[in-house]
């Protein structure tokens, strides 16, 4: 729980990308303390390794991306949100593509790879991050928060003008293996009346019924229909959680978010990392300690 973690071994997987819609084989290594989640192309001639941190971030149009010197990775969030629920902070990704598989629009694959490669404990301490001070930003009637709080949880509402979406809401305090079992398997959703006009402009190419929920005018298209019946909202908090493990450190924190999306997502983090009197960056030396300050870490 205090400690970091990488693999016990690497994991390999191949699909397609959503947005670009080329194939992509993808490999994940276990990582020496300290490195984070780093990410490489391998079908480029400059090797540039791209740490999947907040400063990185160079767009969030529908999928967040992330760019170093030129090279860009995009639609790393489910990815990032597996090693969030698997709880894994060292890794290097290989890649080559310039998007993270799509496999079946949610973290659920990613999610048992990594659990199935096993996760390694290191010999150094893991940095928290402690929310101390609220923080909101807004666009429009858009909205994200952090509040303090002494474990990591989220709380998401949803509201489409879609009879079959609606207003959704959703709350998850991340423990006990709760991710697994009520996130990582909702799938990123879109709306069959948008999807040529998404193609048009470069994205969903590599969209199908087969790694996304697709919604027509009279109900959700795919033959078995939806995982959960608030699985639109739940793929939400996905989304948030895996932008949120881009702070490089494990937040504690309630995270709310209203009609919020990646863009937004990363405006409050950075807007809370630039204030550092609203957080508390550190390690803890025992969990005695942690108890103590009545800290309760996501346990995976």
């Amino acid at each position: 729980m205090i400690f970091q973690t990488t693999l016990e071994e690497p994991v390999l997987c191949s699909g397609v990308g959503l947005h670009t819609g080329l194939p992509t084989r993808m490999t994940v290594r276990p990582a020496v303390p300290d490195t984070g989640i780093v990410f490489t192309r391998r079908d480029v001639e400059k090797k540039v390794r791209i740490r999947a941190h907040i400063d990185n971030v160079t767009d969030a149009t529908l999928a967040t991306t992330i760019s170093q010197d030129g090279v860009k990775v995009s639609t790393v969030e489910h990815l990032m949100a597996a090693f969030a629920g698997v709880g894994v902070d060292n890794a290097e990704v290989e890649l080559d593509a310039p998007e993270v598989p799509i496999m079946d629009g949610s973290s659920g694959p990613f999610h048992a790879l990594l659990k199935n490669a096993g996760v390694r404990v290191q010999d150094r301490l893991k940095k928290f991050i402690i929310v101390k001070h609220p923080v909101t930003v807004t666009d429009g009637d858009r909205q994200a928060t952090f509040l303090p709080s002494n474990d990591f949880k989220l709380s998401y509402t949803i509201d489409f003008r879609h009879p079959l979406i609606s207003n959704q809401f959703y709350l998850i305090q991340i423990s006990n293996g709760n991710f697994e079992r009520e996130i990582c398997r909702a799938r990123t959703f879109g709306f069959l009346r948008e999807y040529e006009t998404l193609k048009s402009r470069g994205f969903a190419r590599g969209g199908s019924l087969e790694n996304a929920v697709v919604v027509g005018d009279s109900g959700v298209l795919n033959e078995d229909g939806l995982r959960f019946a608030d699985e639109f909202v739940r793929h939400k908090i996905l989304d948030s959680i895996g932008d949120l493990w881009l702070m490089g450190a494990q937040v504690i924190g309630h995270f709310i978010g209203y009609k919020s999306g990646h863009t937004l997502n990363h405006r409050l983090i950075r807007k809370l990392l630039s204030h550092e009197e609203w957080f508390d960056l550190r390690e803890f030396s025992s969990e005695e300690e942690v108890r103590r300050l009545q800290i309760n870490p996501p346990t995976h």
